[in-house]
């Protein structure tokens, strides 16, 4: 007997489209470091096929299999069949949520943005001696890695702007908690609210994110639309650097890593590349780059529920780093910076930076 469930409804056809070619198997990053058939589009298509047909049940035993997606979206973008996995398993997890089955740090998660306003339930992030919610032509919005785990980024990401004499401010942000629809809960509708009073009492004409999901979350979610409706734009920081001339150069051997969230889901691949020639004549790709770059590991909740698996994912993209000799490892996304860092081991001799990061310290030096 079928069971009905919300992903069925939405989602059969694409499901049942799924031909098991395999062509997913080679580019899914948790495939790559586990092998185990379950673990890519294929294997979780063929799952939900038998739960359509209500020969087993969305339960607790199918957590491994379906909570262990990055969402990065390469299984979508080498489907020839054009299956968008990564929204149906985001489907998948809500009826599993609604259900009352779900992994345990997905629970914590939805748990601490229900009380606080940042991901980690940490007290305000430090003020990087700046003013803040002050009235201004662009607000920069950090996003709660950038705010909590990559702090020295963001000073220098800051710095740079204070460098080109940018008209911008800080506001005391919220998570965009855009990630939780990712977990198979929903936006709180609390944090959108701050984010969106704050942002519009600012008088700014121009939100700037230094977060690839916030970009994405500001711009995709209705629960933003009052951005749009009041003529906002949001722009991610590579695409404001890329027509900036910085007058610097390296000398330096720099490579480049696509986040998944700035890549394959929001199409930006020349920007940030443009930026990076202009200061780095050495520059070099990495064998899988833009729409088929490996991704990091540190996406759709992987870091926080299977931490030995992200580093081993993020380890996979630093041999590709290590393999075409690069002294520099630039990328767009903190969150991919943080999961990379903490993956690099000490025999590995390549700095990791945010390109603006990287960017102010050359002018430093200068």
């Amino acid at each position: 007997m079928e069971t009905t469930y919300e992903f069925a409804e939405k989602f059969r056809d694409q499901v049942l489209r799924c031909s098991s070619c395999g062509f997913c198997r080679a580019v899914c990053p948790v495939f790559g470091i586990t092998k185990r058939p379950a673990f890519n589009a294929r294997g979780k298509m063929l799952v939900l096929k038998e739960v359509m047909a209500g020969n087993i049940p969305l339960n607790d035993e199918l957590i491994e299999t379906l909570f262990q997606c990055t969402t990065c979206a390469a299984c979508a973008n080498n489907c020839p069949s054009g299956v968008n996995v990564p929204e149906i398993i985001k489907s998948v997890r809500k009826d599993m949520v609604h259900l009352g089955t779900c992994h345990p740090a997905f629970v914590g998660m939805n748990q601490v943005l229900e009380t606080s306003p940042n991901i980690y339930g940490e007290p305000g992030p430090p003020d990087f001696e700046r003013e803040r919610n002050r009235k201004a032509q662009y607000v920069f919005f950090v996003g709660c890695v950038g705010s909590y785990r990559e702090e020295e980024a963001t000073e220098e990401t800051l710095a740079l702007l204070d460098r080109q004499q940018v008209d911008f401010t800080l506001i005391d942000e919220a998570c965009c908690s855009g990630v939780l629809e990712d977990l198979g809960y929903t936006i709180q509708k609390n944090h959108v609210q701050t984010n969106l009073d704050r942002i519009l009492a600012t008088g700014c004409r121009t939100v700037l994110t230094g977060c690839p999901y916030c970009f994405r979350t500001f711009n995709e979610k209705p629960e933003y639309a009052d951005l749009k409706k009041q003529r906002i734009d949001v722009v991610h920081i590579s695409q404001f650097l890329s027509d900036i001339d910085f007058g610097v150069q390296t000398d330096k051997k720099v490579t480049y890593h696509d986040p998944c969230d700035l890549g394959r889901h929001a199409g930006i691949y020349e920007e940030p590349r443009k930026t990076i020639q202009k200061i780095a004549s050495n520059f070099v790709e990495l064998p899988s780059n833009r729409a088929n770059a490996l991704c990091c590991g540190a996406g759709g909740g992987v870091r926080g529920a299977y931490a030995a698996n992200s580093i081993a994912m993020a380890r996979r993209r630093l041999a590709e780093v290590e393999a075409v000799g690069a002294d520099v490892l630039l990328t767009e996304c903190n969150s991919c910076v943080h999961n990379l860092s903490n993956a690099k081991l000490r025999a590995q001799k390549f700095k990791i930076y945010t390109t603006a990061q990287f960017i102010n310290h050359l002018l430093e030096e200068a």
